[in-house]
């Protein structure tokens, strides 16, 4: 719904401005503050259409919050569009007061209204809206990030790879889950260890955190992988940013 917000401001050389904002556009009139002296004159009040936010009316517009990591005491969250912050129960920034929050969501005043968003939601003055999906990851002491998740709805810890070409497990995990995995295409696989038996799979949804992917490409490697690997079979379907010891992912498709 449409709302006007009305306020002035100074022009130079006098001028007064009136801007009203209606819908998503702002309304700017100038007009002399002395009496015209003619008719043409009277005509010269100017009517501007500015789109919202290109003209700096003292008029109030509303913050926009976006969750894009959650912790027991702590959220990460963009405000207006700016880079991923931390927020500890208690502390504010930029108007946003986070209140609480856990693995599953977090309170916040924003406004003198409290609002509670999921991962992946976000506020900006009305109701919350889903977002693109998000997690962000911790780097561990080695610099390596792992995300817990889960293949097909089976519980899995991985290990962020960007130099597999696919999310890896080993046999042992595939017969875990339930992945009738020799029914796949035979492959030959190098690892340390030398060349070793593997097979190309389909996984049918593969979970990080808020985000799932369908029909994910992936590879049984019958030995040498202790660890299974998040390579880029879903990595490519997401938009991935570092900020130091943070790593972000954003769901793209």
């Amino acid at each position: 719904m449409a709302f006007r917000q009305k306020t002035s401001v100074l022009y130079p050389q006098g001028a007064r401005c009136d801007c009203a904002r209606e819908g998503q556009a702002v309304v700017v009139k100038t007009m002399n503050r002395q009496q015209p002296r003619s008719k043409a004159a009277k005509a010269a009040t100017i009517t501007l259409i500015l789109t919202a936010g290109a003209f700096p009316c003292t008029t109030a517009w509303a913050t926009s919050v976006s969750v894009v990591g959650l912790f027991k005491h702590k959220a990460i969250v963009t405000i207006d569009g700016s880079k991923p912050r931390t927020l500890s129960a208690g502390q504010s920034m930029g108007g946003v007061k986070l209140l609480a929050a856990d693995s599953d969501s977090a309170s916040f005043e924003v406004d003198g209204k409290r609002r509670t968003l999921s991962m992946g939601q976000s506020f900006a003055g009305g109701a919350a809206t889903d977002a693109r999906r998000s997690v962000s990851l911790a780097a561990d002491a080695r610099g390596h990030f792992a995300a817990a998740g889960s293949i097909n709805g089976y519980p899995m810890s991985f290990l962020v790879d960007t130099g597999a070409t696919s999310i890896a497990i080993n046999a042992a995990e595939a017969r875990r889950i339930g992945l009738d995995y020799k029914a796949g295409q035979a492959v030959g696989v190098g690892t340390a260890a030398g060349m070793v038996p593997a097979w190309r799979v389909t996984f049918n949804t593969v979970k990080i955190g808020g985000i799932s992917v369908s029909q994910v490409e992936g590879l049984v490697v019958e030995s040498g992988l202790n660890v299974p690997l998040l390579g880029m079979s879903f990595l490519n379907r997401m938009d991935m940013k570092r900020d130091g010891q943070t790593m972000t992912l954003t769901q793209r498709y």
